[in-house]
């Protein structure tokens, strides 16, 4: 009985992955909705607290290879910001700074006024300020979409992740030193792990194009090279206690304005990246719990509410100045609604360091199962309505 419930445990990953797969292939041929809502909710109900066919979660392989595979796609969103474009257009960085600081000022607030403690409103409002780089770019890969608001949905995404990486690991330093003598220590430790995170990237973003430049006919095929250096950042982060989601964008950034073309490359890595998704998606999901959803649920929606009205009107402002109309403004800002997979990360690194949140962000279990299904929906109808999408028939 005991070897059975083993290899039925070995099983469970693999099982669970591609029954995804699979409910994801046939409810988008089905209802041509995005595949990775259909990931994200196999992942929850075959999690441990709810159908209990998943194991325990645990920082263990899973978590690893949910980063490489985040890892990915943060270092081909890098790869396509483009700062001379952003240097010729600042206005494009100032909505994205309006946006997610008036979305952390405005989370904040809300989440005091529902009796939250400082602390938790902090981190709520950090959180809350970010984008998931997994769903915008699955979507867009997904639907080949390209124009004016899919390249300024990757560069607002890229920024928002940014700013939410550095204001958390700020808010997480401060939880872990109470005292206030210890609050420049904890900032400035929290500083230097972004800063070497940063350098990491840097590093890999120089040596990498270096050596596809030497080598050459590699260069003609750069997908293999690129997912085996944002692996072995990965694994480096992880030894290092540095941010892996941090050290891969700017990999793909600083690799980009190396001038090795990457219009070579599989989009999303080919066949590893598809795989990476589903298990990213799936075991994103099945982090929540269903208690967990319902007890924050009224101020999940609260805070989704409130991170719609900042995005749309933090960037519809600024949509003229910046050389787009107040339609696409408004669209660019819906699609910034996506966060699940982003927030489950930064969680998971922040439990390694030790820092247990136990009960006190429900909501945002409840805010990640929201979106991680309906979040795909409206980037995907937003494309759609800003006619950037081109479509593929389904054989």
């Amino acid at each position: 009985m005991q070897s059975l419930l083993a290899i039925a445990a070995d099983l469970s990953w693999p099982f669970a992955i591609t029954m995804a797969w699979v409910i994801g292939e046939f409810g988008h041929r089905w209802t041509g909705l995005p595949r990775i809502s259909f990931y994200g909710v196999i992942g929850f109900i075959l999690a441990q607290a709810q159908v209990g066919i998943l194991p325990q979660m645990d920082a263990g392989p899973m978590l690893v290879l949910a980063d490489v595979a985040f890892g990915l796609i943060l270092f081909e969103v890098g790869y396509r910001i483009n700062l001379r474009w952003l240097k010729n257009n600042p206005w494009i960085a100032v909505a994205g700074l309006v946006e997610a600081l008036g979305t952390f000022a405005l989370v904040y607030f809300i989440a005091l006024e529902f009796d939250t403690s400082r602390m938790t409103a902090l981190l709520l409002a950090s959180l809350s300020m970010s984008t998931s780089p997994a769903t915008i770019m699955r979507v867009i890969n997904e639907e080949r979409s390209s124009g004016q608001v899919t390249e300024r949905l990757v560069h607002l995404t890229a920024l928002n992740c940014v700013l939410a990486v550095f204001t958390f690991n700020i808010i997480v330093g401060f939880w872990m030193f109470h005292s206030s003598t210890d609050l420049i220590e904890a900032t400035s430790s929290s500083a230097a792990v972004l800063a070497a995170s940063v350098a990491a990237g840097t590093v890999f973003g120089i040596v990498v194009p270096a050596m596809l430049r030497r080598l050459g006919n590699m260069a003609q095929d750069a997908t293999v090279a690129f997912a085996l250096s944002v692996m072995l950042l990965v694994a480096l982060t992880y030894t290092t206690s540095l941010s892996p989601l941090l050290a891969t964008l700017t990999f793909g950034l600083v690799a980009r304005h190396r001038r090795v073309a990457f219009s070579q490359a599989q989009r999303n890595f080919g066949a590893l990246g598809e795989l990476l998704t589903v298990l990213l998606f799936v075991y994103a999901a099945s982090t929540l719990e269903w208690a967990s959803v319902t007890a924050g649920a009224a101020l999940a929606g609260a805070v989704i509410a409130g991170r719609l009205l900042t995005k749309v009107v933090g960037v519809a402002a600024f949509s003229h100045v910046s050389g787009i109309s107040w339609r696409k403004g408004i669209l660019t800002g819906v699609a910034l609604t996506p966060v699940s997979v982003f927030i489950i990360l930064l969680l998971e690194h922040a439990r390694q360091l030790g820092v247990n949140f136990g009960d006190e962000l429900n909501a945002l279990a409840a805010i990640t199962l929201m979106l991680e299904v309906v979040g795909p929906v409206l980037v995907q109808r937003v494309l759609m309505l800003a006619k950037e999408t081109h479509e593929i028939k389904e054989r």
